[in-house]
């Protein structure tokens, strides 16, 4: 495939710009079949992970505890040096890198003896994520015309959704029929082929070839001459200085907190109301996984969304659906359960790709892999943070009282975002210059 016009073509200022269609842009369909095959594969053996631990080796619960720990520690350590990297090197090239472990450590998961040796692979596996999304989103940035940034960011984000349904469904299957190990070895093979597909993109040239606003040759210049720590001191800056970005960071932060306070806690809340239907928690975890499909499908059919409504209407209906399940009795139809969780995937599929797109919009893409990698960081504290938090609360308050209070507040602060949508998003700054409302 020719991913790069010929020569006569070269000096034409529109063979410099992206392709005007995004099923057009082979670099980008590249990138999202690799991204697609990734993704699944992850998703595929995470519950055949769980099966080994859990029944094969018959592990101690806080060893089974550890697993998302040591999956989370490497993004909190990592994620903002991952993103200046990013910035600074070949993105093809880390991605591939990055494949290439990943299949290594996936193959050495098989032969992990006990859990002692499955953590620390388990962790450098999750490692090789932290360099490979923030590489990725930037390689997007740069390869994706600026009206298709959002197009682009729903398709990733209905990738992401169907592989945490599909994948672990699947994976069920596999495990049915043969063992856990058939799972781990399609991940790797999933991986392998992902690397194939981006394996042409590799001699990919990534500097910028289309306008990125005021930014001189000088400029870019400069920045391939810093190092790593001023790169990584001013990615820190740029987000401190953006209030768009770093609202953005901060209501991320605040929904993933929501969700994962009662993430692990549904098989608690609902053990107390309706004991003896052990099939809920499946139902609900479909239906929002179908949610947040629907409304990603949705979107895809739009140019762009309203930043305040995207967030702040996400969120208002994530804290709805969780406040309503913390109202669920024992009389109550198992299907408003269904209809609940299909709120909560509505919010999640809303909020998340209005996150991604707002970030890649708004960012210059000379600073989207360290914006990435630092929500990385952030989003790895939360994913410590907030089930710790969620169990504490649920003690403290009893799970019903904990789902109405988390609701609420999710619900609150989404109405906030609505509200307050253009002091927090209305006016978008690039390089010093005021540009345009997008409310």
């Amino acid at each position: 495939m020719n991913t790069v016009s010929n020569e006569s073509h070269r000096s034409s200022p529109s063979s410099q710009m992206p392709p005007a269609s995004l099923w057009t842009n082979f670099r980008f369909m590249r990138m999202f079949i690799a991204y697609a095959l990734a993704t699944f594969g992850d998703w595929f053996d995470a519950l055949a992970i769980q099966i080994l631990v859990a029944y094969r080796w018959g592990a101690d619960p806080l060893i089974i505890a550890l697993i998302p720990v040591c999956m989370a520690v490497p993004g909190i350590l990592l994620g903002s040096v991952a993103g200046t990297l990013a910035d600074r090197l070949h993105k093809v090239k880390i991605m591939l890198l990055c494949d290439v472990i990943t299949v290594v450590l996936t193959v050495a998961i098989l032969f992990a003896p006990s859990a002692a040796w499955l953590l620390p692979l388990l962790a450098l596996r999750a490692m090789m994520g932290v360099f490979h999304i923030p590489a990725q989103q930037a390689l997007t940035r740069q390869v994706v015309a600026e009206e298709n940034l959002f197009q682009a960011s729903s398709l990733n984000g209905f990738v992401g959704q169907c592989s945490k349904v599909a994948g672990p469904l699947l994976g069920a299957v596999i495990l049915a029929v043969f063992s856990p190990q058939i799972c781990i070895v399609i991940n790797a093979c999933t991986r392998l082929i992902s690397g194939l597909v981006l394996w042409p993109l590799r001699r990919l040239t990534e500097k910028p070839e289309h306008s990125i606003g005021n930014e001189t040759q000088d400029q870019q210049d400069q920045a391939e001459t810093e190092s790593v720590l001023t790169q990584w001191t001013k990615g820190w800056s740029f987000i401190r200085n953006s209030r768009a970005i770093l609202c953005t960071l901060l209501f991320g932060c605040l929904g993933l907190m929501a969700i994962l306070m009662i993430d692990y806690q549904f098989v608690t809340l609902f053990r107390s109301i309706k004991p003896g239907n052990e099939t809920l928690i499946g139902w609900l975890g479909s239906s929002a996984g179908a949610g947040a499909v629907i409304m990603i499908l949705l979107l895809n059919r739009l140019p762009r969304v309203s930043y305040g409504w995207g967030l702040g209407g996400g969120f208002v209906l994530i804290g709805a659906g969780i406040a309503a399940l913390g109202w669920v009795v024992p009389l109550t139809p198992d299907v408003w359960i269904i209809v609940w969780g299909l709120c909560i995937g509505l919010g999640n599929g809303l909020s998340m790709v209005t996150l991604n797109y707002l970030l890649q919009k708004e960012t210059p893409p000379a600073y989207v892999g360290r914006v990435f990698g630092i929500q990385n960081s952030m989003s790895s504290v939360v994913l410590v943070v907030a089930p710790l938090a969620g169990g504490a609360l649920i003690h403290i308050m009893g799970p019903d009282l904990t789902f109405q209070f988390i609701g609420i507040a999710t619900l609150a602060i989404g109405v906030a975002g609505i509200v307050l949508q253009r002091v927090l998003w209305g006016i978008r700054e690039s390089h010093g210059n005021v540009l345009k409302e997008h409310v």
